[in-house]
């Protein structure tokens, strides 16, 4: 099966986070998900988003290397949110990656390695996603782009109040197919 290495969005290593890699776990895949916020976890997303800025986004992206060092290089490299940062990050720049899976986010990238195939999820309607240049950057990188109806952001996030149990559940399962093709 496939290695995975998750990152989790602004608010910290959530269970709604911790929940969605059981389910690629049980699926089969190795995932591996690591704390870049070090056991704080956040349930405003302006303060997360904060403690990101103060850590330096830089900081966090150094952090997801680190742990992918220690790992296989042939990775599917996976965010949420503003884990997509480390997460898209590794995927273009670290030899023998097997390919991103970008959850609610997606960061303009000129330079995207043909080999490396991407999958992009976000709502339509998404403040964040589709109001802040994100799903115009999906659509320039040419990734294979999944889009939502709504308006909320963390919506694959079980165990927070924008969880989306339809849209969760399509996305969960058009990831394990990204993911199947990978093997």
């Amino acid at each position: 099966m496939t290695d995975v290495l998750l990152f989790h969005h602004a608010l910290g290593l959530t269970p709604g986070v911790l929940a969605f890699a059981d389910e690629l776990r049980g699926a089969g895949h190795t995932v591996h998900v690591p704390d870049l916020y070090e056991g704080r976890v956040f349930d405003d997303l302006e303060a997360g988003a904060s403690h990101a800025q103060e850590i330096g986004f830089g900081t966090l992206v150094e952090r997801g290397r680190a742990v992918a060092e220690g790992l296989t290089p042939e990775l599917v490299y996976a965010g949420f949110s503003l884990g997509v940062v480390p997460a898209q990050t590794l995927a273009r720049t670290r030899a023998g990656a097997k390919g991103a899976l970008l959850l609610e986010a997606c960061l303009p990238a000129d330079d995207w390695p043909a080999e490396v195939p991407v999958q992009v999820h976000g709502m339509d309607a998404d403040p964040f996603f589709a109001g802040e240049g994100d799903l115009d950057a999906a659509r320039a990188l040419g990734a294979e782009l999944f889009l939502y109806p709504g308006g909320r952001h963390l919506f694959a996030d079980s165990s927070l109040p924008s969880y989306d149990t339809g849209a969760a559940k399509l996305l969960t399962e058009r990831a394990l197919a990204f993911l199947h093709r990978k093997m």
